[in-house]
């Protein structure tokens, strides 16, 4: 059990640490937003590589293309948002983003859900909502998009991953395919400049790993946890992200976040209770 946590805990830091690291970098130093998601993108995909031939398996083995442009999206995407969004603001349009469209995706599919549950979808809903209605402190609209859209390639992701026979090998064989994506961006994009190189430092920790072994971390604890546990759990992200964001970017709170944050993962949290028997 102390191993559990001890894992459990720093996937999550991991997970928050993608926001900071990456809103750090596009607002502290000069690192265009394709060149960060270009040196993450191949770091993750180098320390994944290295991590699945340690265990004697080969690293395009598994994955797909289709995944790979998803993940692209999502990196992209992700980089774009924040050079505007705070890491507050970010994590959490992400996390709501992800979570909601997953739940919208299994109620169109057919999955059943209780009333409980539809309204827990419809509250977390409002607070999206909430949080791009304009006003004083709302998210930039643009940034904002980019980050919901980050969220439902994110929930592409997820979905054409899920039943993988070895999710450590996928997400290696994943990560590779989108290094000529990650090239042809940094190509196009980059203009030939000279790299920043605090910039470039900080996407490659974000890649190797906050992203390569936060996500290694992350699937070795899911085995030992229920999928309402894994949920809940991952409430954590968006609030641990927002306290960095405050302590250690010296970024306001607003009211607008703190209320969009408690509708949207309250709403979320409502989703994934269960009855008792």
């Amino acid at each position: 059990m102390p191993r559990l946590i001890l894992v459990t805990t720093l996937a999550m830091l991991a997970f928050a640490a993608n926001s900071l690291l990456c809103r750090v970098a596009l607002r502290d130093t000069v690192i265009d937003a394709a060149s960060f998601t270009a040196i993450r993108l191949a770091s993750g995909a180098a320390v994944l590589a290295l991590i699945v031939r340690a265990r004697h398996g080969r690293p395009m083995e598994a994955g797909s293309w289709a995944a790979a442009a998803c993940l692209f999206g999502y990196a992209g995407f992700f980089s774009v948002a924040y050079t505007q969004l705070s890491a507050a603001t970010g994590a959490i349009l992400l996390f709501g983003a992800v979570q909601t469209s997953m739940l919208s995706w299994g109620f169109l599919i057919g999955e059943r859900m209780r009333r409980l549950q539809i309204a827990g979808l419809l509250v977390a809903l409002a607070g999206l909502i909430y949080m791009l209605l304009p006003g004083l402190s709302a998210p930039p609209l643009l940034p904002a998009v980019f980050m919901i859209a980050a969220g439902l390639s994110w929930t592409g992701y997820s979905m054409l991953g899920r039943g993988a026979a070895d999710p450590v090998k996928a997400t290696a064989g994943n990560f590779l395919r989108t290094v000529p994506f990650a090239a042809v961006l940094f190509l196009t994009q980059h203009g030939g400049t000279s790299i920043d190189h605090t910039g470039a430092l900080y996407a490659v920790i974000s890649g190797a790993i906050t992203s390569g072994l936060g996500y290694v971390l992350w699937y070795a604890a899911l085995p030992a946890l229920t999928a309402t546990s894994a949920a809940v759990i991952q409430l954590s992200v968006p609030a641990i992200a927002a306290l960095g964001g405050v302590v250690l970017l010296a970024e306001p709170l607003s009211s607008r976040l703190a209320i969009a944050s408690a509708t949207i993962m309250g709403g979320i949290a409502l989703t994934i209770l269960r009855p008792r028997a």
